[in-house]
């Protein structure tokens, strides 16, 4: 009887026990429920000083309150809303699709497209060494409007053409922790603000199960989607209208040949016919001084000879690839606006059709230099209704080719054309090619990554290099020097000597060994067959056409070669 006893005493206790745990589990359940959510109650400010920017979705810095006047920061301007916006010692330069706006620093007086315009205050002004402007000016020039709200006193920009959903948040019962936008996606991330149901926001962007949404007041954070309502979009339109593109293009191919002048210009009369050429460009123009002095070549009587074979002209500008005349020169406004009224009313006088612009052999770190006077220039000219091409490298290292700010450049003029040429250049030490295809097709792709290929224009050579190899003092002497096709062929026939196609330049090659000396030549040919190439490659990438260095290194089947790319890039 007794061990029966224990025995009953033992279950009894086993099942106390197990009531108890199971209680235990109830209530922590209930609990956690009652508990749920587990979300942050940690708290973060939105913005930590009064008049905060709101600019694309984020608070970029504080404004300057004068009364009634709103200035922003420049750097504000620059990051968010236009990057071209340039500074210098004494004024901000603002350049639009139609427009050049110097505003001077502290000044009431600012200038477009050098006119002046009077204001009540300053448009500029200089605080503690940062730059603010005044914000009406920003949005009588820019599609962007401004507001500052009411109680988180947030100076709000918003751009023409943005876009949100209308929301409100849903009239119900749920909880606060449900309610405070968080700085991510996530419940346990601190939170800036509650939002009340049935309020209206704005749904920017969603991310997960969460949508970013804004207040009235501009305050943004994450909430859940199940708690928003999700409206309607709305595109934002602004008072101030974009302005329209002002680029020119032309609707045919383009097949440009320079005209190389260093003195005098050719004559007229002796010029060859140029089966498919469209455009020429005689060198004229170039910087003569830091004080913004530009050499005149221009020749009244090529320009009738041009307008009679109906050519256009676009007559090539240069720096006289000097690399500090140009940092000094294009320094400040002034010599800038000097330069480009000279080479205005040179256009003006012999009627050309459009300038080409040669920047060589510039610092890199002047680049930005050289893309504002483009930028300048360009709005004048296309005022003008001129054309506007600029000639670039390809992508390599050193002052030939670091400085060019080709994606904003190529943002800027109407065409840009790459000198695809001078792989091995005059002083190379080893004899090679002007312009090999793979090379020249390597590198074309590389740049089209940068610059539209509806605005390139690719640079062919009608010169070769004849390369001497000979033994002096026990080593290796390389030199060169540039023929014409002419000269290249009289070389050769002179010598009674057949070219053979190289696979690797996708080239004719000569080599020619002479008894005497025991010299090596070796020459790498422009003829029907690069050309021909050259020609496929421009149609291939669907470029805007060929340009060819220069006139004066043709001879008469090179025009016909290259020809046949026009009809290609007509069927593009």
């Amino acid at each position: 009887m007794e061990t029966i006893e224990v025995k009953t005493n033992t279950n009894r206790m086993k099942k106390v026990m197990f009531g108890i745990v199971v209680l235990f589990i109830l209530c922590t359940i209930g609990l956690l429920i009652y508990l749920y959510p587990f979300a942050s109650s940690e708290k973060e400010p939105y913005v930590n000083k009064k008049y905060s920017i709101l600019l694309n979705g984020k608070i970029q810095d504080q404004a300057l309150i004068e009364g009634k006047n709103i200035y922003i920061p420049i750097k504000v301007v620059h990051s968010g809303i236009d990057d071209s916006v340039f500074t210098e010692k004494q004024s901000v330069i603002i350049t639009t699709n139609q427009k050049v706006i110097q505003i001077p620093i502290n000044k009431k007086t600012y200038f477009i497209n050098q006119k002046p315009v009077h204001a009540q205050q300053p448009i500029i002004k200089n605080m503690n060494n940062q730059l603010f402007i005044d914000m009406k000016t920003l949005t009588s020039i820019y599609p962007i409007q401004t507001k500052v709200t009411k109680h988180s006193k947030i100076v709000w920009i918003e751009k023409n053409n943005s876009t949100y959903y209308k929301g409100k948040i849903i009239d119900k019962k749920v909880k606060e922790a449900y309610l405070k936008l968080r700085t991510t996606p996530d419940l346990q991330s601190p939170y800036v603000a509650v939002v009340n149901k049935g309020e209206n926001v704005r749904i920017e962007k969603q991310k997960k199960d969460f949508y970013l949404i804004r207040t009235e007041e501009g305050i943004g954070g994450y909430i859940k989607k199940k708690y928003v309502v999700k409206n309607e979009q709305v595109r934002l339109t602004t008072k101030t209208r974009p302005e329209k593109k002002s680029n020119l293009q032309m609707n045919v191919p383009i097949h440009l040949t320079w005209e190389a002048v260093y003195t005098k210009n050719p004559d007229p009369a002796k010029l060859p016919k140029m089966p498919g050429v469209n455009v020429v460009s005689p060198t004229w123009f170039k910087l003569k001084n830091n004080h913004g002095d530009v050499t005149n070549l221009a020749s009244k009587d090529y320009v009738k000879w041009a307008k009679k074979n109906r050519y256009h002209v676009w007559a090539l500008f240069s720096n006289s690839f000097d690399p500090e005349l140009t940092k000094v020169a294009l320094s400040n406004y002034e010599t800038r606006t000097k330069i480009i009224n000279q080479l205005r009313s040179y256009m003006k006088t012999y009627q050309l059709d459009g300038l080409n612009i040669d920047i060589e052999n510039v610092e890199p770190k002047d680049g930005p230099l050289i893309t504002q006077f483009v930028r300048e220039a360009a709005v004048y000219l296309h005022n003008d209704h001129k054309y506007v091409s600029m000639d670039i490298t390809f992508i390599a290292d050193g002052n030939w080719s670091e400085f060019y700010e080709r994606e904003k450049l190529s943002s800027v003029v109407d065409y840009m054309i790459v000198m695809a040429y001078d792989e091995h250049w005059g002083g190379a030490q080893t004899a090679g090619s002007v312009a090999s295809l793979p090379w020249v097709e390597s590198n074309l792709k590389q740049l089209l990554n940068e610059v539209p290929n509806e605005k390139l224009i690719l640079g062919v050579p009608f010169f070769t290099r004849l390369w001497k190899e000979e033994m002096k003092e026990g080593k290796l002497s390389v030199s060169s020097k540039a023929l014409s096709m002419d000269q290249a062929n009289a070389w050769m026939k002179e010598r009674k000597l057949t070219a053979i196609e190289d696979a690797d330049s996708g080239q004719n090659y000569v080599e020619y060994t002479d008894a005497k000396t025991n010299a090596i030549y070796k020459m790498w040919l422009e003829d029907n067959l690069s050309l021909n190439k050259r020609a496929k490659l421009a149609a291939n990438y669907q470029l805007a056409g060929i340009a060819s260095w220069s006139r004066y290194f043709a001879d008469k089947s090179a025009w016909l070669a290259l020809q046949s790319s026009l009809s290609a890039l007509s069927n593009k």
